[in-house]
């Protein structure tokens, strides 16, 4: 069971004008579920993509890079579950290609105004006839698509759907946000997030909203980890449909900018924690505050140690206060010149670790009943300097293998 996770309430999640959702049955991998979306988008929309650093990238990963490349409008995502058509080489590329050109022809679009992606078993080619079947269905559906759908349509091993809306102010105008997310496992994005969308009716330049997506993917999606390991598909996109009325932002240095980075991360960041709430065979949601480095990186490389460690994770599981695991992730974090000495390390309200060893006022039980906790804060404080960050992360279960061994059956 995910760990805190509310169910999306269909009735939160604001409608983005501009930007029109079908779903279809499409039968992909398995019957019987929803497995493909349609994102059509309207004229004037603006679109900024990041992407998996994996250099196996799945073939619609490549594709979506061409085709921002480009430089043209984009008029309409389309997104598959059941398979991430990555590890297929050039027939992988092909069924990317056959994708974008059926959408196309159906919406009468250049094949480059599309934006193919694709999550699910990897080495394993598209069922290119059912997917192409699927089409229409999913077109058929954009009056009375909705956000709720899109984001069980996108879903794999996640056991609820991943949804959320925030509405604020922008340059004095109100400016809606929904986005969608879908990921459980292989979970330590280099970029985002396995898939991550995020509409807005603002405006704004398509060079800024460039900015604003990279901005916005390192303080949310590349803050967490499940398990270590860098997708093949990862991909987060936000889409600026400008219906909202505010003055065009133009540049990173306007009060607007900043308005509108907060709202996108009051999305961004809720899916980022909703993916480690519903970790594979997760029970224990860790929070891994980072305090007191020279630089937000070193503060991230620490976060980052502690929180994919297998042997920090097993051990929040078991609720076993093996804590010398936590010191040996920071000391292995690549700060090479950090003083041992000035760390300190607390678990909740507990002080553990201070001057090179355990903290005289520790007690094992007292660390226990912290670990018995669903939510756990982890603080460290490196005592280097004044950059603090955060990374979010869960527990090792058995469930997590069992759930990965049987991903294909």
């Amino acid at each position: 069971m995910p760990v805190n996770l509310a169910i999306p309430d269909p009735a939160t999640l604001l409608a983005i004008d501009g930007v029109r959702i079908g779903t279809a049955f499409a039968g992909i991998r398995k019957p019987g579920r929803r497995d493909l979306l349609v994102l059509a988008l309207d004229p004037g929309c603006a679109v900024a993509g990041v992407f998996t650093r994996n250099r196996f990238c799945a073939a619609p990963v490549t594709l979506c890079r061409e085709h921002l490349a480009a430089g043209g409008d984009i008029r309409a995502l389309v997104v598959n579950t059941g398979c991430a058509n990555a590890g297929t080489g050039a027939e992988g590329m092909a069924d990317a290609l056959a994708t974008c050109d059926g959408l196309a022809r159906l919406m009468a679009l250049a094949p480059t105004a599309v934006l193919p992606f694709s999550t699910g078993v990897i080495m394993e080619r598209l069922p290119m006839d059912r997917l192409l079947a699927g089409l229409p269905a999913a077109l058929a559906d954009l009056p009375a698509g909705s956000w709720a759908q899109a984001a069980e349509a996108i879903m794999t091993t996640d056991t609820q759907a991943k949804a959320y809306s925030h509405q604020a102010s922008v340059d004095g105008h109100a400016v809606r946000v929904t986005g969608i997310a879908k990921g459980a496992g292989m979970i330590h994005p280099n970029m985002a997030t396995m898939l991550g969308f995020v509409a807005t009716d603002a405006v704004v330049h398509a060079d800024v909203l460039r900015t604003l997506t990279r901005e916005v993917a390192d303080g949310s999606f590349n803050r967490v980890t499940v398990d270590g390991d860098t997708s093949t598909n990862d991909s987060f996109v936000i889409i600026a449909s400008a219906r909202a009325g505010n003055a065009p932002i133009t540049s990173v240095s306007e009060p607007a900018y900043a308005e509108l980075r907060a709202a996108l991360l009051a999305v961004a960041l809720p899916l980022a924690h909703a993916i480690v709430r519903d970790g594979e065979g997760a029970t224990k949601f860790i929070t891994v505050q980072v305090e007191g480095g020279r630089d937000i990186d070193e503060c991230l490389r620490v976060g980052k140690a502690v929180a994919h460690s297998p042997l920090v994770k097993t051990a929040f599981f078991a609720s076993d206060p093996n804590l010398g695991r936590i010191l040996a992730a920071i000391g292995y974090a690549g700060v090479d010149d950090l003083d041992v000495g000035r760390v300190r390390l607390h678990l909740g309200d507990v002080l553990v670790s201070e001057n090179g060893g355990r903290a005289a006022s520790y007690r094992e039980e007292d660390g226990q009943r912290v670990m018995r906790d669903a939510e756990i804060l982890v603080r460290i404080e490196l005592g280097r300097g004044k950059a603090a960050t955060s990374v979010w992360t869960c527990d090792f279960s058995y469930d997590y293998v069992r759930i990965n061994a049987d991903y294909r059956s």
